[in-house]
């Protein structure tokens, strides 16, 4: 079991080593480099041309005249410590703007997340109870029509007739204009009224996958034996339903629910962009709008990292939440 999870944890600071070494290659390679331009704009602001390689190295703690071996080194020296350079665009350090915008992101990403598998949940555990009913059939036809319709043609619906249309909700921003970013009643209402769009956009179109997935593993869950013995027993539909049939159809989405949330940050970079909210999405667009290599490197190692994250604890709790599967035997299945 130990040797279980010493592996596991070696393997995800494996997979963060490589992927950080893959950004710092796959950013060499778009045209011009990641110099070109910064060296340009270095120049137009009157930089001598004496001192532009020691601004650039102070920008990316890389210095552009050294071997492509010794940047490498230099960047994951520096990335070791948490320093991710300077944002080229926005002049503050990348690590900065990463830690004032993740939570915005996170929020949106978790709340929606979380309504998706409750909601989902709820429906697709009533669809099987009432399997072929016409409820069944109902919201079966209303789940298949959510997935085929892409969140930001929602979130684009929402914004037009709830906020330009009826004024309901704001257009933009994560908390109002005179509002002080500071904990207190009127910031976290105003933070919950920006959300709102975001949140529904990123959990309405979601929701009709999981409840078909729910409703699949009860259906399958009421044909094992031990649900017919419960009856047999004259155990209640309560108690069945509650005890045997959802604990048992729940679990086979634990692992989605922990991988779902490393996906849905990189749908964010979309999300954020039709309702210029400030999160990590926002700024990877904006980063690379501007040719801002240090901003765009670190906002896709923290998304990245994020989905590997999630990976590794739905791998490591499983086991943990159900019983039936042992850490030893997942080992050897991969």
């Amino acid at each position: 079991m130990v040797n279980y999870y010493v592996r596991r944890t070696a393997r995800v600071f494996a997979t963060i080593f490589m992927v950080a070494s893959l950004t710092f290659v796959l950013i060499r390679l778009l045209p011009g480099g990641p110099y070109t331009l910064l060296r340009a704009q270095l120049l137009r602001q009157g930089v001598p041309a004496s001192e532009v390689d020691a601004r650039i190295a102070n920008l990316q703690n890389i210095r552009p005249d050294a071997p492509l071996w010794q940047q490498y080194l230099d960047y994951m020296m520096a990335l070791a410590q948490g320093n991710l350079g300077e944002s080229i665009s926005l002049n503050e350090p990348v690590v900065s703007i990463l830690a004032s915008s993740a939570p915005w992101t996170v929020f949106v990403v978790l709340v929606s997340t979380i309504l998706v598998f409750v909601i989902g949940i709820f429906l697709g555990a009533l669809q099987a109870y009432w399997e072929g009913s016409r409820f069944d059939k109902l919201f079966s036809g209303i789940s298949i029509t959510l997935m085929s319709v892409p969140f930001y043609v929602v979130a684009v619906l929402a914004l037009y007739i709830f906020a330009y249309q009826l004024g309901w909700l704001p257009t933009a921003g994560t908390v109002g204009n005179g509002v002080e970013r500071q904990l207190s009643i009127p910031f976290v209402l105003s933070a919950l009224e920006h959300s709102v769009l975001p949140i529904f956009s990123y959990t309405l179109g979601a929701i009709g996958g999981q409840a078909l997935a729910m409703r699949g593993n009860s259906i399958q869950v009421l044909g094992n034996d031990y649900v017919q013995v419960a009856r047999l027993r004259g155990l209640s539909d309560r108690r069945i339903a509650t005890r045997y049939v959802a604990r048992n159809a729940i679990l086979p989405m634990y692992t989605g629910f922990l991988l779902l949330l490393g996906f849905r940050l990189g749908g964010t970079v979309i999300l954020e962009q039709i309702f210029s909210y400030t999160g990590l999405g926002y700024y990877l667009i904006t980063a690379l709008n501007a040719n801002d290599y240090p901003l765009m490197m670190g906002t896709f190692l923290v998304i990245t990292v994020a989905l590997v994250l999630g990976v590794y604890i739905a791998d490591l709790t499983y086991s943990k939440i159900d019983p039936r599967i042992s850490a030893g035997d997942s080992d050897e299945a991969y």
